[in-house]
């Protein structure tokens, strides 16, 4: 081994590891709260969307732990697209629902709540993913992260504590989703990369929607 070798592994051991866990428990609560919703605002069976994300774990688990990150990497991608799906077309149910009156006040209130924390995850998912080339690339990067986001602990001159590079786990993108659906902003994160940006814009769209619905059936109710 080189030089040069030694000092790219080096700087792979010293980077903050990152657990599966959170991402896999935000997939099972995404299909839960679909779960939740009524058959009118379903996409098809209300256990299908869960039943799916519980049948893409076990193939998830064994691609990161034999270490095929390019197919676990395509296999994660496929159960966001899905769990976007299932969401955009939930949330036109809704809106259809809002209009013609179909579902109790109650219901159309619980089940546009349930669409909102969904969308949370699924941004929350996506931003871990596909961020830097996704957990795997930004574990292993041999210098600084090329992020579509600041993070303020970017922003030290150690970069990082104990010695150990730091970088965005799961928590952090978590956090970053729900600024975006609850303040229509970042907060204390900077977007850096148009592609981003326009994630960020849809995001904060869609809950913008479903806080308009909210508010619109709160006044008919009143």
């Amino acid at each position: 081994m080189n030089a040069a070798d030694k000092t790219h592994s080096k700087a792979r051991v010293e980077r903050e590891q990152e657990p599966r866990w959170p991402a896999a428990a935000a997939l099972i609560a995404a299909g839960c709260m679909y779960w939740g919703l009524p058959d009118e605002l379903s996409v098809g069976p209300r256990w299908l969307l869960l039943a799916i994300i519980l049948v893409l774990l076990a193939p998830l688990a064994i691609t990161h732990r034999s270490g095929r990150h390019r197919l676990n990497h395509g296999l994660a991608v496929i159960a966001d697209g899905i769990l976007t799906i299932f969401l955009i077309g939930s949330l036109i149910f809704l809106v259809q629902g809002l209009s013609s009156h179909r579902e109790a006040p109650a219901a159309l209130l619980r089940s546009a709540a349930g669409l909102w924390i969904t969308n949370v995850l699924v941004f929350a998912l996506w931003y871990w993913r596909l961020d830097a080339g996704g957990p795997h690339a930004r574990e292993h990067a041999a210098g600084p992260i090329r992020s579509a986001f600041l993070f303020p602990q970017m922003t030290r001159p150690e970069g990082g504590t104990d010695g150990v590079a730091w970088s965005p786990q799961f928590v952090d993108y978590l956090f970053l989703a729900f600024n975006t659906s609850t303040a229509f902003s970042p907060t204390d994160t900077a977007v850096l990369s148009r592609g981003a940006k326009l994630a960020m814009m849809a995001q904060a769209l869609i809950s913008l929607l479903i806080l308009a619905l909210l508010a619109a059936r709160a006044v008919n109710i009143l």
